[in-house]
């Protein structure tokens, strides 16, 4: 049980600024099995965002209470996500081999391709989130922040990490389990029920097809992931989750 914690508090550390608590411990070969836990981080990412955006909405407008959700979902995860996706808009918009892709996208800088990306990411998710209604996007926020982790993290073992030496992500390379991904799918697949709708299961398949796209992309560009592409994924099924609501609600 303490070693379940510590891998817990492993990937929430990493993928939040919540501090790792100080009476665990924190090893390295945990950080390969923090995966599984990427359901779980999301959930209470979603659920802290959906909470300050109910208490906003109670007392400010709908839009302003909307950009204060995002402003603290981007503080609480430091930017982790849109930090990979602007990586990953540099490497794949700038470079024209294998190589040149892993070389931009290792550089600090950011670059024009980047910062349009970011801007219509930004632009996309606050529009995506004002087109649900206030009493569900609570709920919207854990199920897209939770399941865009789950198929985020599903590049795992889907696909092989396509760069190991002096990588900050090699732990990547380690495959999960079985066991371990059924519990990352099935820990990301659960804040659907809270719809109460079963129709709203189908925002899977627009999700799934959006990481597979990728993946295939990543796939033939660069022979496979890396960490960027992990967070670049997450940003983008999060968007896909958003809108496959509006249009489900709306059409189904």
């Amino acid at each position: 049980m303490f070693r379940e914690l510590n891998i817990f508090f492993t990937a929430l550390s990493f993928f939040t600024r919540i501090p790792f608590p100080k009476w665990a411990k924190f090893q390295k070969e945990y950080q390969y099995e923090a995966v599984k836990y990427f359901s779980i981080a999301g959930l209470i990412i979603g659920g802290l965002s959906g909470l300050l955006f109910a208490l906003c909405n109670w007392l400010l407008p709908f839009n302003i209470s909307l950009i204060l959700c995002m402003v603290f979902t981007t503080f609480l995860t430091g930017a982790l996500h849109e930090d990979g996706f602007m990586d990953v808009c540099d490497g794949f918009g700038g470079g024209w081999t294998k190589e040149r892709i892993l070389e931009i996208m290792k550089d600090s800088l950011v670059g024009a391709y980047g910062i349009s990306g970011i801007i219509f990411i930004i632009m996309t998710r606050f529009f995506g989130m004002q087109a649900i209604s206030a009493s569900l996007l609570p709920i919207v926020l854990i199920i897209a922040h939770s399941f865009s982790r789950t198929l985020a993290g599903s590049l795992v073992n889907s696909h092989v990490y396509a760069r190991v030496e002096n990588s900050k992500a090699k732990d990547y390379t380690h495959k999960l389990s079985t066991g371990n991904h059924l519990f990352l799918w099935l820990t990301g697949l659960l804040p659907i029920f809270l719809l109460q709708d079963i129709k709203y299961f189908l925002i899977i398949i627009p999700a799934f097809l959006a990481k597979y796209l990728l993946g295939r992309f990543f796939q033939k560009k660069i022979g496979g992931f890396t960490g960027d592409c992990i967070g670049a994924t997450q940003q983008i099924v999060e968007i896909v989750i958003y809108l496959s609501f509006y249009i489900i609600t709306m059409h189904i």
